[in-house]
């Protein structure tokens, strides 16, 4: 179940909403645990048991954490133990496909291992309950004592398949105290709200766009059409994943939970440094605590540090998905952070909409890799933004893609995602202080928001496309 679809507007969250509020303030946790169970469930039965499973074992792993006197024993295997499930699952036919590679000029019988189907949302999961483990061994937390409560910060729905990412640390006063008022859920609506609207009205649409390009093979575009599905490609990951953020967030606020932010209009930024300062933040934050500061962060020496960021940016590839085709995205990512560090050591300035268009360039240029389902494909793909395919082979043109409506909704995304609506906001913010003088900012409020929801629901309704990108993770 995704939060875009009908069964979980109409159905789901009304009736865990109104459950959980008409229940005694004891028993709420266990209805939001038991509701996370079944969304859960609903798309992924079969490993709804190794979701329960990881679950009590950490859950009793971090006690023995605690407790023990052989801690570093016990830790390193609770997190191989969770590496190697996340392996097996995320990774088994990738390892078997390339030990078969290497194995196959000896003579060696191919690996038999049956396709190994990926359960959605155990990157996520996996992830927070490793950082778990690591804050109850660096004593950062205390373990919790109540299954529920620990249940319900790796199963809670509203960020069980996609994140944010969030530590326990900075949740675990909210997993038992909490409380959401009247403006609390209102803002969560208008969150939640915004979040779907941006995934709908938007990345779906523009996901149409950008899959006539990267579905058709590389030699049937020419360098217009290409980039112009490249930037639709990179409007649609970005409202897609961020609107699934703003979604989750909006749903915690409305049951009383403060979720970190995930994106800061990361197309804006004027270099790859802070470019990851911008997206998918619990992420890179989570690798900077768990794997770069552990591995020497900039401790050891410059060429301990570059080592440190490559090691990081190929790990961040790989934990996308089972493919060569993510460690390169990663690797481009990790190279250019070596050369901006080089840059910063020789004191180079450049202009900030240099910078901008610099970031974006190399950004656009790494989700090629990110998008296209093999390196070969990739390579044909960047042939055709350098316009390397003769005319006689173009099968796609620009106007067999894009109508008007398409070319507005792109100029509206690339508006929006450059940042231009917090400026609208600060602008509009003396508009706002006298409605609310006047008592009418809640039914503006509404009026700009009800627009979307109703055509967010009649898109969603009519069956139109609707693909979540990063169930592929």
């Amino acid at each position: 179940m995704v939060f875009s679809n009908i069964v979980f507007l109409g159905l789901f969250l009304p009736i865990t909403f109104f459950a959980y509020y008409l229940a005694p303030r004891q028993l709420r946790n266990a209805i939001l645990a038991l509701a996370s169970i079944i969304f859960y469930a609903w798309g992924e039965p079969r490993f709804v048991i190794l979701m329960l499973v990881s679950v009590a074992f950490n859950f009793y792993s971090a006690r023995l954490i605690d407790s023990s006197k052989s801690r570093n024993t016990v830790i390193a295997a609770a997190v191989a133990v969770n590496l190697l499930i996340l392996a097996f699952f995320k990774y088994g036919n990738f390892i078997a496909d390339n030990l078969d590679l290497l194995l196959e000029p000896a003579g060696i019988s191919p690996i038999a291992l049956r396709p190994v189907p990926l359960p959605i949302g155990i990157s996520f999961y996996t992830f927070h309950a490793i950082s778990y483990l690591i804050d109850i061994y660096r004593r950062n937390a205390k373990p919790n004592k109540s299954i529920i409560e620990y249940s319900l910060y790796i199963m809670l729905f509203p960020q069980l398949i996609a994140g944010p990412i969030i530590r326990y640390k900075d949740i675990h006063t909210q997993l038992s105290r909490r409380a959401a008022s009247t403006e609390d859920i209102t803002a969560g609506c208008v969150r939640f709200t915004i979040g779907l609207a941006k995934k709908v009205l938007i990345a779906n649409q523009l996901g149409m766009a950008a899959d006539a390009g990267f579905d058709a093979p590389a030699n049937h575009l020419g360098a217009l059409v290409a980039w112009s599905c490249l930037v639709c490609y990179t409007l649609q990951i970005y409202f897609d994943f961020s609107g699934y953020s703003d979604m989750a967030i909006g749903l915690g606020r409305m049951f009383g939970f403060q979720f970190p932010e995930n994106f800061n209009y990361p197309y804006s930024a004027r270099s790859m440094q802070d470019f990851w300062r911008r997206w998918h933040m619990s992420l890179s934050t989570w690798f900077r605590d768990y794997a770069y500061i552990p591995l020497g962060g900039n401790r050891k020496g410059e060429g301990r540090t570059l080592l440190n960021l490559w090691i990081v940016f190929l790990l961040t590839g790989f934990w996308h998905g089972a493919s060569w085709n993510f460690v390169v995205w990663g690797a481009i990512h990790g190279f250019f952070l070596m050369l901006e560090r080089f840059g910063r050591r020789m004191n180079v300035r450049i202009p900030r909409a240099v910078g901008t268009l610099y970031a974006i360039l190399v950004v656009m240029l790494a989700w090629v890799f990110f998008r296209c389902d093999s390196f070969g494909q990739a390579q044909q793909y960047l042939l055709a933004l350098a316009g390397h395919w003769p005319r006689e082979q173009w099968a796609v043109t620009f106007r067999s893609i894009y109508s008007t409506q398409t070319l507005v909704l792109v100029v509206g995304a690339m508006i929006l995602a450059l940042g231009a609506y917090p400026k609208i906001e600060k602008a509009l913010q003396p508009a706002w202080r006298r409605l609310a003088d006047l008592a009418l900012d809640g039914w503006a409020r509404a009026a700009l928001i009800a627009p979307a929801l109703v055509l967010s629901c009649m898109s969603i309704a009519m069956g139109q496309y609707n693909p979540f990108i990063y169930f592929r993770f």
